[in-house]
């Protein structure tokens, strides 16, 4: 059998010695961020997404021999395991397939057929699959047997049909061609539920909806198993046109029948036979693949729907940072009032207030004169606005303060405050500010967001940030698991300063955890700033492998040594010694010098650790030190007078942030509390097959309203802003973005954030 390198090396379309070599670094601890950046050489140059995708197969294919070994065991301990059923269990190449020729084999309860059995039925199945020509009635009458509970003819035959529909339901390679057969030409019809018309009108696309199973993106997938999961649509998996008369055999039947040499011709037994494979298509085999099926969608709607989010998130957490300026954070209330709070460059808060310009209040001038006076002590040159309730209020006194006080140079910027609520009411935000209200920390959040999304959003639940396609109803296990390898990456490809970090983003660092972050913490405020990074190895608890691990993500600004400020690792810093030697230049020298660096020559410094890759890095660190990945600060400008849905009519042209990339479009913000629906046909005058290839979250864009359903809260957009409105039905194709809202980007503060509602649909689906 191919070893597990071999195969994951054929997926990835690698070479073996890759792959082999990644699995071992992978074993021995280190993280892929690290062996992504530190060894080049090692894998071959294998990048971040593929050691992703490789650690994922890894797991699965690992399991999967475990799972082998066990199933053939348990066969070799029954004494059936045969050479072909052997070499057929070793050829499985997914769970599945092994499952399916395990099944005959599998320990069960006793079963109709197994009790058949006992009671010596087994024969008169045989003998009626062999040879058809027999009346079943009369052959049956020589297995009465009393005393083995056959009590005439008819227990008889039941019996021995109980046995067959066992076996041609057990039957590996028939199941094998049945599912996927049924796979490729069964349809997926939602129906309303009688009476749920009007409260779930949200799903009305679904009340009356069919379509291949096989083809059914995993947004329609998603949505019609919320509607089933919320009560408002029953949902049926068909293999037959509905006006298909009922004693007609279907395709999958004449499959069966084939299969085991059964058919119509004129013989005694053949019609028992026959309602034998209809019984076991119908009442058995389609019902097992209806449930596993309907699963098969569901989970590649999960994959379809963790990959979105997972995009989004990416997007999000590396969103232009505004950089360390003193910021106003105001989290927007009505009867509650506006929290305010201010932090300085570094993000420290140094002064809180509330104030009340919205309604009931309504103290408008004296609200100025509290915002104005903060600005001025703590000279602050950003307000970030959450974009929750009155935030187009909140957003109007800003600019009338702006305005009113332009010596103060200030700038006003709506910023996404999903998550801010769930960080607030948090254990971390409860031991960072334990004197501080609740409702305060929201407007810390708010305001430090802005000046770093990176590090603030590690804060919060990845799930509770809210940029997923129906992030609630996926396997919530399978998401969180690739919402962290999102956050690991984005925190490693930007690097910490270790001397400023909060133990949340030091914890997302490659090699470290919650404890060694605390610790680096503590010591950091028990000594002082580390002067450079060998002093890491003093932390409690934190050593060599670690140290390998994290220090080269790990930032020392105006340390002893310059290239601890870098992302170059501190075991290359040989290599940096040797350059340093040879061309008589100090380091200090060398760093930014780009025309010199040019001349350098990278193969002039290789040895038999460091490859071309590795001080090709370091070259390239030398020129931009410690440069971040993420893009210039820009900022959108919502139009004035446009604050609610109602405000919008068709044809203006607007400008908003794109807020979550679907595969049927992109939702934008334009500043009316609901977010619009570029559908995927609307993105560019040219094809688009995927949204993510045209736009971001994050991204600042110019959008034309197509249509407004205020009811229904939907917002049709286009990005061809020569579009004409007779172009708005391309967006109504979107079916699903209603039930999803504003693409879940942000979560109600009292949503739950799960549930077990599958479960309880697969319960009533198996009944």
């Amino acid at each position: 059998m191919p070893s597990i390198a071999r195969r994951l090396a054929a997926e990835l379309n690698v070479r073996e010695a890759q792959v082999a070599a990644a699995i071992e670094l992978i074993d021995g601890g280190a993280t892929v961020p690290f062996i992504a950046r530190y060894r080049k050489e090692v894998t071959g140059g294998l990048d971040d997404t593929q050691l992703r995708q490789l650690d994922e197969r890894l797991v699965y294919l690992r399991e999967l021999d475990e799972r082998r070994a066990a199933i053939l065991k348990s066969i070799a301990e029954q004494d059936k395991l045969s050479p072909e059923l052997e070499a057929a269990l070793y050829a499985a190449d997914n769970k599945t397939t092994l499952e399916d020729l395990y099944l005959p084999y599998k320990p069960k309860r006793r079963t109709r057929a197994q009790i058949a059995r006992e009671a010596g039925l087994e024969p008169l199945a045989d003998s009626l699959l062999a040879d058809p020509s027999q009346d079943p009635a009369a052959l049956a009458e020589t297995y009465i047997n009393a005393d083995a509970g056959v009590a005439d003819a008819k227990a008889a035959l039941d019996g021995a049909r109980a046995i067959l529909i066992e076996r041609f339901a057990e039957d590996a390679e028939l199941l094998g061609q049945l599912r996927e057969k049924l796979w490729n030409e069964g349809e997926l019809a939602g129906t309303v539920v009688a009476g749920k018309e009007v409260e779930g009108a949200k799903f009305s696309d679904y009340f009356a909806h069919r379509e291949p199973i096989k083809s059914t993106p995993s947004h329609r997938a998603l949505a019609l198993l919320r509607g089933r999961n919320e009560g408002v649509l029953s949902l049926a998996l068909k293999y037959q046109p509905d006006e298909t008369p009922i004693t007609q055999r279907s395709s999958y039947e004449e499959l069966i029948a084939a299969r085991f040499g059964v058919k119509d011709a004129g013989r005694a037994a053949d019609k028992w036979l026959l309602d034998t494979v209809r019984l076991a298509w119908r009442a058995k085999i389609f019902l097992s693949l209806e449930l596993e099926l309907v699963g098969r969608l569901k989970d590649a709607a999960d994959l379809d729907a963790i990959k979105v989010f997972s995009a989004n998130l990416h997007d999000l957490l590396l969103a232009a940072p505004a950089g360390p300026r003193a910021t106003l954070g105001l989290d927007p209330g009505l009867r509650t009032g506006v929290k305010v709070a201010v932090v300085d460059a570094t993000g420290k808060l140094v002064d809180t207030a509330t104030i009340y310009p919205h309604e009931p209040r309504r103290d408008w001038d004296r609200s100025i004169a509290v915002l104005a006076a903060l600005c001025a002590k703590h000279k602050v040159e950003l307000i970030a606005i959450g974009n929750g309730t009155a935030s187009r209020e909140t957003d109007k006194l800003a600019a009338e303060l702006i305005k009113k006080y332009p010596e103060m140079g200030m700038t006003k910027i709506v910023v996404s405050e999903a998550g801010a609520s769930v960080y607030s009411a948090s254990e971390l935000a409860a031991r960072e500010f334990p004197g501080l209200d609740v409702s305060l920390r929201g407007a810390v959040s708010i305001a430090r967001r802005l000046q770093d999304p990176l590090a603030e959003l590690v804060k919060i639940d990845p799930k509770s940030i809210g940029v997923g396609q129906y992030q609630h109803d996926v396997n919530q296990g399978a998401l969180a698991r690739a919402l962290d390898a999102v956050v690991e990456d984005c925190v490693n490809a930007v690097g910490v300063d270790v001397n400023t970090a909060s133990v949340p983003l030091l914890t997302r660092i490659s090699g470290l955890n919650g404890t060694l972050a605390a610790n680096i913490v503590a010591y950091r405020d028990q000594h002082g700033a580390f002067k450079t990074r060998q002093e890491l190895l003093k932390v409690s608890r934190l050593g060599e492998k670690t140290f390998e691990q994290a220090a080269g993500f790990l930032r020392i600004m105006n340390g002893a040594n310059p290239l601890d400020a870098s992302s170059v690792h501190p075991e290359a810093y040989p290599v940096v010694e040797r350059i340093v030697a040879r061309t008589g230049r100090p380091v200090k020298q060398l760093i930014g010098d780009a025309s010199y660096l040019k001349t350098i020559r990278p193969a002039d410094y290789t040895d038999e650790r460091f490859g071309l890759p590795t001080v090709m890095d370091i070259l390239k660190e030398l020129d931009k030190p410690g440069r971040d990945p993420r893009p210039e600060f820009k900022t959108a400008t919502f139009q004035d007078g446009v604050e609610d849905i109602k405000d919008l009519t068709p044809g203006m042209i607007l400008e908003g942030v794109v807020t979550n990339v679907t595969n049927f479009g992109a939702f934008v913000d334009i500043g009316v509390h609901q977010d619009g629906l570029v559908h995927i046909s609307a993105l560019s005058d040219k094809f688009v097959d995927d949204p993510r290839k045209v736009v971001k979250a994050g991204d600042i864009v110019k959008v034309k309203v197509l249509e407004v359903d205020v009811p229904r809260r939907r917002i049709a957009l286009t990005a061809r802003l020569n579009d004409s409105l007779e172009s708005r039905s391309a967006n109504r194709s979107a079916g699903g973005a209603g039930v999803q809202g504003r693409g879940e980007r942000r979560p109600s503060r009292h949503e739950p954030q799960g549930d077990t509602a599958m479960a309880a649909a697969f319960a009533k689906l198996r009944r």
